[in-house]
C-alpha cells in the first residue's frame, strides 16, 4: 500500500488572493447597533463608515496581491500545510498592531503608533523583555506592501537600504484616500483581539481582519442565514437559491447549523443536537455533522455528505443519475486506505462541487439527504 502523504503544490499567492477576495462581505448593513465597549472609539456612524472603507481597502489589497504579491511571497518548497502563507499572517499582525495600539488623532485622520509588539520587542510591567513574534525585516516588507495599497507611514524611511528596530520611535499612519478607514481598523482590531473566540488552543492569528468581520462588534447576534448569504454571494443565483432552500428545509426539520469561519476553512455544518445540558464548542459539534457546505482554497465551494445509512435506502439510490450513484456507492474515507491514492481529504465526506452542475441533481440530493438524516 502506498504511503504517499505529499500535499499537492501550493496555489500561487495570486490564486489565494482571488479566493480570499470572494470572502469579503459584499453587503454590509447601513445600520446596526454596536457593543457598548466601542463607544470610546468613535461614534457608531463613524465606525460603521470606517468598516465599509476598510472593506473597500481589502478589495484593493487583494487586487494588489493578485498583480504584485509574487514579489513579496515565494511558494514554499516544502510547505507545512496548504495554509502556509506567512506573508498573509504577517500583514494581519501588522494591521492588528496598528489598529489596536494606535491612538486616533483628534480629527480621526491618523493613527499614532509608539509600539508594534508583533514586530518590535517590548517591555512588560515587570521590566522583562518580550520577544517579538515576527522579525523587523518582515515589518518593513509589510509596511512597503501596505504603502502600495494606499497607506502612508510618517516616521520611518521605507526606501532606506538598512533599518533597525532601534530606528523605530513613533509612527504616524494615514490613509489619504479615505481617512475614516482608520476608525474602522481601530474598531475591527479591538474586536479581533478582545472578542474573537479562539478556533484552537494556539490560535493567535488576526485573520478576521482579512474577512472584515464586523459581526464581532454587533450587539445583536447575526442570524446564520445572513452569514450563509454572504458566503454564497459569489455563486450563480440559481445555485445560491438551491443552497438556501436546502438550509431552510433542514432547519425546519430540526437540524442545527454550526459555522466555522477562517480565511482557509469555512464550514456550514448541519447536525442534530440533543438537549443534554452540556455545552459543546463549535469544533466539537462540527465533528458530529451529517452534511455541510464548505469552502477551501483547494476544492472551492462544495456540498459534503458523511453518508452512513446508504444500505438502508439502496433502492432509492438506484433512481439517481449514474454519476451521483457512483459517488454515493464509492463512499468516503481515507484515500490511502480505500484507493491507494495520495490524501485528498476523502475522510471529510462525499464531496460534490457547489456549482451549476449540482442543479441537475438537486431533487436527488434532497432525497438522498432526507433518507440520510
Amino acid at each position: 500500500m502506498s504511503t504517499h502523504h505529499i500535499e499537492p503544490p501550493q496555489k500561487s499567492i495570486s490564486e489565494i488572493a482571488k479566493y480570499l477576495k470572494n470572502l469579503v462581505p459584499a453587503n454590509i448593513p447601513e445600520t446596526y447597533t454596536l457593543k457598548p465597549m466601542f463607544k470610546n472609539v468613535a461614534s457608531e456612524e463613524d465606525i460603521r463608515n470606517g468598516v465599509i472603507a476598510f472593506r473597500d481597502f481589502l478589495n484593493l489589497f487583494y487586487d494588489h496581491l493578485i498583480s504584485e504579491g509574487h514579489l513579496y511571497f515565494k511558494l514554499q518548497k516544502k510547505p507545512k500545510s496548504a495554509t502556509d502563507y506567512p506573508f498573509l499572517y504577517n500583514i494581519t499582525d501588522l494591521l492588528a498592531d496598528i489598529g489596536y495600539y494606535g491612538k486616533l488623532s483628534e480629527n480621526g485622520d491618523a493613527l499614532v503608533i509608539t509600539e508594534l509588539p508583533s514586530f518590535i520587542p517590548s517591555i512588560d510591567e515587570k521590566g522583562n523583555k518580550i520577544k517579538a513574534k515576527n522579525s523587523f525585516s518582515k515589518l518593513i516588507e509589510c509596511l512597503r506592501f501596505l504603502s502600495i495599497c494606499g497607506f502612508s507611514f510618517n516616521g520611518i524611511d521605507l526606501n532606506a537600504k538598512k533599518l533597525k528596530n532601534t530606528d523605530f520611535k513613533l509612527l504616524e499612519v494615514t490613509y489619504p484616500k479615505a481617512s475614516i478607514l482608520l476608525t474602522g481598523l481601530k474598531a475591527l482590531s479591538i474586536a479581533d483581539i478582545e472578542l474573537r473566540t479562539k478556533r484552537y488552543k494556539n490560535d493567535y492569528n488576526h485573520d478576521n481582519l482579512l474577512l472584515c468581520d464586523y459581526r464581532l462588534m454587533k450587539e445583536d447576534e447575526t442570524d446564520v442565514i445572513d452569514i450563509l448569504k454572504d458566503f454564497l454571494h459569489p455563486l450563480p443565483e440559481k445555485v445560491q437559491k438551491f443552497a438556501l432552500d436546502l438550509h431552510h428545509h433542514y432547519i425546519d426539520m430540526g437540524m442545527t447549523c454550526v459555522t466555522i469561519i477562517s480565511i482557509f476553512e469555512i464550514h456550514f455544518a448541519y447536525l442534530y443536537i440533543k438537549n443534554n445540558g452540556r455545552i459543546s464548542s463549535s469544533r466539537n459539534l462540527y465533528q458530529r455533522r451529517i452534511w455541510e457546505f464548505s469552502l477551501c482554497a483547494r476544492y472551492g465551494y462544495c456540498l459534503v455528505v458523511r453518508a452512513k445509512k446508504t444500505d438502508k435506502y439502496a433502492e432509492v439510490i438506484k433512481k439517481f443519475p449514474l454519476d451521483l450513484q457512483e459517488k454515493i456507492t464509492t463512499g468516503y474515507g481515507c484515500d490511502r486506505k480505500l484507493r491507494n491514492e495520495p490524501c485528498q481529504k476523502g475522510c471529510q465526506g462525499i464531496r460534490i462541487p457547489l456549482n451549476d452542475s449540482i442543479l441537475n441533481m438537486g431533487k436527488n440530493i434532497e432525497a438522498w439527504l432526507d433518507n440520510e438524516v
